[in-house]
């Protein structure tokens, strides 16, 4: 028979009771320390809890982080994507003219209206009294060696501009072909809801520049993005170019690898700013 002092009772006691409990443990399933502690079924006895030894489990404290995106970029990320279903369903699958300048329905201008539509009401944190802009598509003999198509001018916050460039890819004649498509993939994987993508491309539709936004995270369990634009499908009518205006268009990623994965072409991804504020709160 074991005796223990009143002082050495109680983790005596808590050693005894886990004894007992590990080898019954070891006949299921194997969890590891973090599975342990996001598992909603496992729960330690009541004795263990109480023992002065005992692990215990604590709620994780609030760290006061804000949420990666503010409600205010949010909701003009919404805007800009609710204008661009409003007009894909406006057009009822018709083709819209994209012939002229002044045009919305030509690939840039579309990507452009819909920002410009739906901008008024946000700023920059930093720069309250400056409106917001999107920046023009950057000129060709600035675009060498790489072809046109391939970036936008860069404008600074100050000037109000609220994306910055959140990947990029080139195609480099250094290394092969497998590497540039294996990197173009990657890039592309980085694509989330509201970002603007302007790519120099030779695809089925055509060849040159292209602009779009995409309406959703890229997804890993189908390698595919989702987009909104208008240009990418058009015909001919009268002389004149017309465009069709996609929402909720899919493909997989290798598609669009395809299309930019060639010498002297590339895109970029550009994602708007997490300071982004609605200009009555700083006006």
């Amino acid at each position: 028979m074991l005796f223990f002092s009143s002082r050495r009772r109680l983790p005596a006691l808590c050693a005894l009771f886990l004894s007992a409990l590990f080898p019954l443990c070891a006949l299921g399933e194997s969890l590891s320390p973090e599975e342990v502690l996001l598992a909603d079924d496992v729960l330690l006895p009541e004795e263990a809890l109480l023992a002065d030894d005992a692990l215990l489990l604590e709620e994780l404290p609030d760290t006061g982080v804000p949420s990666v995106s503010s409600a205010a970029r949010e909701e003009l990320i919404d805007r800009i994507l609710s204008l661009a279903e409003s007009l894909y369903r406006s057009a009822g699958g018709k083709p819209q003219r994209a012939q002229y300048s002044g045009d919305i329905y030509i690939c840039k201008n579309f990507t452009v209206h819909l920002f410009r539509e739906s901008c008024a009401d946000f700023r920059i944190a930093a720069y309250p009294d400056v409106p917001l802009v999107i920046p023009n598509n950057l000129p060709k003999a600035d675009c060498a060696p790489y072809v046109y198509g391939i970036a936008w001018q860069d404008v600074s916050a100050q000037e109000g501009n609220p994306f910055y460039a959140a990947a990029s890819f080139r195609y480099d004649d250094n290394l092969s072909a497998a590497q540039n498509r294996e990197n173009a993939r990657a890039f592309l994987m980085q694509a989330q809801r509201g970002d603007y993508f302007q790519m120099a491309a030779n695809y089925y539709y055509g060849v040159g520049a292209h602009s779009m936004v995409f309406i959703a995270d890229y997804d890993p369990e189908t390698d595919t993005v989702r987009w909104t634009d208008s240009n990418m499908k058009g015909q001919t009518i009268n002389g004149e170019r017309y465009a069709y205006v996609q929402y909720d268009a899919v493909k997989e990623i290798d598609w669009f690898v395809d299309a930019f994965c060639r010498k002297k072409y590339g895109a970029t991804i550009y994602r708007l700013r997490e300071d982004i504020v609605y200009a009555a709160d700083v006006n």
